[in-house]
């Protein structure tokens, strides 16, 4: 079932993304050449205590997962795609991050991921996460009232293939709200005018996953979670938790 929010839970949920976007903000500030991967957690995780927000993510296990997730971000490095466990690893130069971050405050959820470089960066890396950046930007574009969820889709999937990169086909965006993950799924792969009708109060977040090899093909690590490509060329991933408004998309995981 697909939640029309209305426009007192929509400022709820904006406050939820306020408290996202500083918990990125503090893993990204937190990161560097020779910090431990669990630091940038622990930078978040100390974001959402301070706000009084819980996260979604640690102890979240869906179907696929073997192990329910044992962190407040999904951090991921250079050839993961998304779903990185923080642990012991130790940055280095040059190194292609990409923090997922969750907060359920008061009853309602944002979620939302950057990507960035630590150190110097690689200027390949550099226009990966700008084609991930207008992809994003060209869905959010689209999510206007009496658009359909496949003109996002299709406007994700058009820069993508501009900047000759691939997706993997079976994750995307999702609806959010109450909970982390609700209907309608937003595929990062589709056809114009296909799918659920946009209207005024639907939230979702969206969230393309650029993989610099040109190919939708990925695999899942020995943990159970982290995505990787599957020829080791680095991807980027960027999302944000945005409402459908009669005035146009509004990003509700801005600072």
């Amino acid at each position: 079932m697909v939640e029309i929010k209305t426009d007192t839970a929509l400022k709820a949920m904006r406050e939820a993304g306020r408290v996202v976007a500083h918990a990125l903000a503090a893993a990204r500030e937190a990161a560097a050449v020779g910090v431990r991967m669990r630091e940038l957690d622990e930078a978040a995780r100390a974001v959402l205590t301070e706000a009084g927000a819980r996260s979604p993510f640690l102890g979240y296990q869906p179907s696929f997962a073997p192990v329910p997730f044992p962190a407040v971000i999904c951090a991921s490095v250079n050839d993961a795609v998304a779903h990185g466990i923080p642990d012991g690893y130790r940055l280095r130069d040059g190194d292609l991050v990409s923090i997922d971050c969750g907060a359920e405050l008061d009853g309602w959820t944002g979620d939302a991921a950057i990507s960035f470089t630590v150190g110097t960066p690689r200027p390949a890396d550099v226009e990966l996460i700008a084609a991930t950046q207008q992809a994003l930007d060209a869905g959010i574009a689209a999510a206007t009232v009496g658009h359909r969820i496949g003109d996002i889709s299709h406007a994700i999937s058009t820069v993508a293939r501009k900047a000759a990169c691939g997706m993997p086909a079976d994750f995307g965006g999702h609806g959010i709200g109450r909970q982390m993950h609700e209907d309608p799924h937003v595929p990062n792969h589709g056809r114009p005018g296909r799918g659920f009708p946009l209207r005024h109060g639907l939230t979702l977040a969206i969230e393309p996953m650029l993989m610099a090899g040109g190919h939708n093909d990925y695999y899942t690590d020995a943990d159970g979670w982290t995505l990787r490509t599957i020829d080791g060329s680095r991807a980027a991933h960027i999302e944000h938790t945005i409402a459908i408004t009669q005035d146009g998309p509004r990003i509700l995981t801005l600072p």
